[in-house]
């Protein structure tokens, strides 16, 4: 245990093997970044639309910060948490947090009130970084009202005008630079961030990761789809409070030294603008994201000459959207299947077509090694369908202040069982045939709701689908399939949708009941479609058609 209170469920003869082969860097992530700031001080670090800035600028707010929070009393182990829209703010924070040898714990906006207090809770933050106001709610009003709950917070900071009782972030990026020597030198193998995952419990969960694993693991994926690391520019889409945001700060900036391009938030205009502007070679969303941006005639008006491929995580993508994609961002499509968990597999550029419709990428052992085990735990053998367990570099800590789930998913020799079903193929590759915990079951008969979805999308008329389970008292569950149309055509009914599933092949006791369109279907905070939501607004009879 360290000083945070953090368990490393990964032996440490494990771990010493990765520091001892080079995968690990076995430095610390403010060392790796200081050591870009000092070879190349003018490169743009951070890009968005409306300010730029480059290694040099945002090391000095770096130090500046890092200063202000050594004199609030920040110490090693301590967390920081926060919850901000896109900027160099959260860079600048996640990088001053790891210079102290403190814990940052940022989350994206969005959270309700409840997810906000179990998460600040279970991660014992000393401060909490917010935005003013956050989707009409004054988000410092929130805090304050959580906040006797919330015994280890002491410091609270907010991005916008000063308030009685908070430190205004823009203050603290004003202060003098850190001195030097007032920095200590920090433990590798110690914990550096907590990256959020909402997985199937009810509450989200906090999964801690040390800097080699951040840096070894997950920027190591990186390195490896553009091993050319300073020449890398990744727009991402998704909230750099997530765990696919991780990357940005951890990957991008500390160990390849290349330039992040962000959006305060998703929108589909703002992400054309920043394609066409700023020329990213990758783009880095979920699903919905690029099926949006993929139907707005408008990317087809601008040069994506710069764009090397389009990097899909959060959710399983289906083959059509691929195809979809592909055509419209005229690039290349890299499917990564990953998790805060600590899994990590995905197709590579080199992929067959085929291999990158179908298939979830060969594993490899240098980022994270991929078995299939029965409900014994037991290795099984390929071809065999089973739960996908996951080991590597980039294999977290432990969960936070949860040893119900560390009993639950984790084992004695560092492995992590993800909930998620599939199988490994006669030539490695890792095929996905669905998830656990969200199979649907209506009669007795077992059915994936991401079959259903990747026909469904398949129609030239649907833009995104997801498969809703409804409560039914003689079944035990029926099926909503809520769809998003492309602008201007016809709605398909429900007969017309249940012809189309059963001639693409879907057998006649899978298909849908029940029907609703959609402009939009509500998202996450991370930017998956919000099935939690959905199936909350379902649950009124008079809101479902059939």
């Amino acid at each position: 245990m360290n000083h945070a209170g953090i368990i490393d469920l990964v032996p440490p003869e494990i771990r010493n093997q990765w520091i001892q082969n080079g995968i690990y860097p076995n430095k610390s992530v403010y060392t790796l970044f200081h050591e870009h700031v000092q070879k190349t001080p003018d490169k743009p670090a951070v890009i968005a639309l409306d300010e730029t800035m480059t290694y040099a600028d945002l090391f000095d707010k770096v130090q500046r910060l890092a200063a202000s929070f050594s004199a609030l009393g920040v110490v090693p182990g301590d967390v920081i948490a926060y919850q901000l829209h896109n900027s160099w703010r959260s860079c600048a924070i996640d990088l001053a947090t790891a210079a102290l040898g403190a814990i940052v714990a940022p989350f994206p906006p969005g959270r309700g009130r409840l997810d906000i207090q179990s998460l600040l809770r279970k991660c014992d933050a000393r401060v909490i970084i917010v935005e003013q106001e956050s989707m009409g709610i004054d988000q410092c009003e929130l805090i304050e009202s959580i906040r006797p709950t919330l015994l280890s917070l002491r410091i609270l900071i907010v991005n916008g005008t000063a308030r009685d009782n908070w430190h205004t972030l823009d203050n603290l990026s004003q202060a003098r630079p850190i001195e030097p020597g007032q920095l200590m030198t920090i433990c590798p193998n110690a914990p550096v961030r907590f990256l959020i995952s909402s997985g199937t419990e009810s509450d989200p969960k906090w999964v801690a990761y040390s800097h080699n694993a951040l840096i070894g693991g997950r920027g190591r994926f990186l390195q490896h789809i553009h091993p050319d690391g300073h020449t890398f520019k990744g727009l991402y889409l998704m909230p750099l409070g997530t765990a696919f945001g991780s990357t940005a700060t951890f990957g991008v900036l500390s160990w390849l030294g290349g330039s992040v391009l962000i959006l305060r938030q998703f929108d589909v205009t703002a992400a054309i603008q920043a394609i066409n502007e700023h020329q990213p070679n990758y783009i880095f969303g979920v699903p919905t994201m690029f099926q949006r941006i993929a139907a707005d005639p408008a990317l087809s008006q601008i040069d994506t000459s710069s764009l090397i491929a389009i990097i899909n995580g959060g959710a399983k993508i289906d083959v059509a959207s691929i195809q979809r994609c592909t055509h419209a961002f005229r690039c290349g499509f890299i499917s990564l299947y990953g998790s805060a968990d600590g899994v990590n597999c995905h197709t590579s550029l080199d992929d067959s077509p085929e291999t990158i419709l179908h298939t979830a990428g060969r594993p490899n052992p240098d980022i994270c090694s991929i078995k299939i085990v029965d409900d014994r735990k037991q290795e099984i053998t390929p071809g065999q369908i089973g739960e996908i367990a996951a080991r590597g570099p980039m294999s977290p800590m432990q969960y936070v202040n949860a040893p119900d789930l560390d009993e639950l998913y984790r084992d004695q020799n560092g492995w992590v069982y993800t909930g998620d079903l599939g199988y490994i193929d006669n030539d490695g590759y890792l095929i996905l045939t669905g998830r656990k915990k969200e199979i649907i079951i209506r009669g007795g008969v077992n059915i994936s709701p991401a079959q259903i979805e990747s026909i469904a999308v398949s129609h030239p008329a649907v833009v995104s689908a997801a498969c809703i389970p409804i409560a039914d008292p003689d079944l035990g569950h029926r099926i909503c399939l809520c769809l998003v149309l492309r602008e201007g055509v016809e709605h398909p009914s429900l007969s017309q949708m249940t012809r189309y599933l059963h001639e693409q092949g879907l057998e006649i006791n899978k298909l849908p009941e029940y029907l609703r369109h959609f402009r939009q279907l509500p998202l996450s905070p991370a930017g998956k479609i919000d099935k939690k939501k959905l199936a909350a607004e379902l649950a009124i009879p008079m809101h479902i058609s059939n």
